[in-house]
């Protein structure tokens, strides 16, 4: 009885009972497009996101390790997984970063890297997520001057499975090693071409 009222006192005060440590709602994004540096590179850094991790989805197998994956036998897309906060972004607008970060015409492929392991896929969770991503294809589609069909793919999620822990972050831990792949596979020249001034999604 006495905690109750101590809480009721505090509920009239105006103040809060909650956990000041309390973590704020959280939902998830996955996408696939090319080299998962790369993509986890793009996010990281965009208002709302709270985190970004390299791994495997898409495929059958379970547990896959990168050497496996980049045989191409297992069906797996290098990914990101995002974690963000609905309260501070939106996933139209990771969505809008996503884009601006692939080349949407290179079908099994992203810049200097090929295979089905490399494909650009958007893994939708819900009917929301399905609709938003299919209207966002849908309007670019539209966009004056873009050549070629859009290949990127728009699946339903499956299981995603973190990649090894040196991949995590590797953009931060080997930023010249990282810089010296980027340019040599034509990237930013690449998504120049496609995107113009709006090219890497202009979060940074």
């Amino acid at each position: 009885m006495k905690r109750r009222f101590s809480t009721l006192l505090l509920v009239c005060l105006g103040i809060s009972t909650m956990s000041a440590g309390a973590p704020p709602e959280k939902a998830r994004a996955l996408f696939a497009g090319g080299c998962f540096w790369s993509e986890e590179s793009a996010f990281e850094g965009v208002p709302g996101v709270l985190s970004v991790t390299s791994g495997y989805t898409g495929g059958q197998v379970k547990n896959p390790t990168y050497e496996l994956v980049e045989t191409g036998s297992t069906g797996h897309a290098e990914s990101v997984e995002v974690v963000y906060d609905p309260a501070k972004t939106t996933y139209e607008k990771l969505l809008y970063v996503y884009w601006r970060n692939v080349d949407p015409f290179q079908p099994n492929a992203q810049f200097c890297d090929h295979g089905s392991q490399y494909r650009s896929v958007i893994f939708y969770q819900g009917d929301e997520q399905r609709k938003a991503a299919e209207e966002s294809k849908a309007k670019l589609e539209e966009r004056p001057g873009f050549k070629g069909k859009i290949v990127t793919q728009i699946v339903p999620a499956s299981a995603f499975y973190a990649a090894e822990e040196y991949h995590q972050g590797f953009t931060k831990k080997n930023p010249y090693q990282y810089q010296r792949y980027r340019v040599g596979c034509g990237r930013d020249r690449r998504l120049k071409e496609i995107w113009g001034d709006e090219a890497g999604g202009g979060h940074k």
